[in-house]
């Protein structure tokens, strides 16, 4: 069995509180990177599973500009994906980690699993991205809460549901997620939401989960958007998922309008410069 946490738990730094507010004082939403070093994800599996071709794609994006890479070992697109074991993500994680942390950019590991996200931030990485919003791992509040790290809580369901109101669903699963990280002494300064685009949700629901974004302001709490490359593009407009990109950044651009403070993407450059261009048209509103 893996230990939840590798060595005491340092104490927090002042880099350490600092991630999260430097990625929100933008004047437009920081972007974050993906970098999938999985076998089986929906839009690049296996291309970089390599630790080499790994690095070079987090060099390339960070070049490109994005703000923070968010690596990830086990695949969660919503459709198939293959569960994999704890060992497993840390034996994938374990060549390329701590050479993408060393470029100098913020990390944000992408686990559901309280021993991986414990491991990683041991490694260096910054934020923990966990797509079942606390809810999953019994450990993982605690974990944040003791590590001082900002966490991504993302909304999520076992089950697609065609008639619920996504937005109230959104709303009673945050509000369960922030009741957990009350109780575990997560600070709401190091909270960001997640509305989860495509998972457990129609293409329908995602697409009102775009629309009506701002209502999540109601929490106060910054947001982050992934829509990158989703499958509900291809429900209005038939495509792969390499082919998605002006999908991608038409629901980013829709999401930056509607409060996302981040916006995560397979696509860096072009996502920069869609937001920076309409930053600087607003401008000038």
């Amino acid at each position: 069995m893996i230990a939840t946490t590798s060595r005491p738990a340092p104490s927090a730094t002042p880099a350490d509180r600092q991630v999260l507010r430097a990625l929100l004082s933008r004047p437009y939403p920081a972007v974050m990177g993906v970098l999938n070093i999985t076998p089986d994800s929906f839009s690049d599996g296996g291309q970089f599973i390599a630790p080499q071709s790994a690095l070079a794609q987090a060099r390339r994006m960070i070049a490109e500009g994005a703000d923070i890479i968010d690596i990830g070992a086990e695949s969660t697109r919503p459709y198939g994906a293959q569960p994999v074991t704890a060992d497993e993500e840390l034996q994938r994680l374990r060549p390329v980690l701590a050479d993408v942390v060393s470029l100098g950019v913020p990390v944000s590991i992408d686990s559901m699993k309280s021993a991986v996200v414990a491991w990683a931030l041991d490694a260096g990485a910054a934020v923990a991205n966990d797509v079942w919003g606390l809810q999953r791992d019994p450990d993982m509040a605690k974990l944040v809460a003791t590590r001082h790290s900002p966490v991504i809580v993302m909304h999520n369901r076992d089950r697609v549901e065609a008639d619920i109101d996504i937005m109230k669903d959104m709303a009673a699963f945050f509000a369960r997620s922030l009741e957990i990280a009350d109780k575990a002494g997560i600070s709401r300064e190091n909270i960001v939401l997640d509305p989860g685009i495509g998972f457990g949700k129609t293409p329908e629901q995602s697409m009102t989960a775009l629309a009506r974004l701002d209502e999540l302001g109601a929490f106060g709490l910054p947001l982050l958007v992934g829509a990158s490359r989703k499958r509900f593009i291809s429900s209005v407009s038939p495509s792969e998922p390499q082919q998605r990109l002006g999908g991608s950044i038409a629901a980013h651009l829709i999401a930056a309008q509607g409060g996302a403070r981040i916006i995560r993407t397979h696509d860096v450059a072009e996502t920069v410069q869609a937001l920076r261009v309409a930053a600087a048209i607003e401008d000038r509103r």
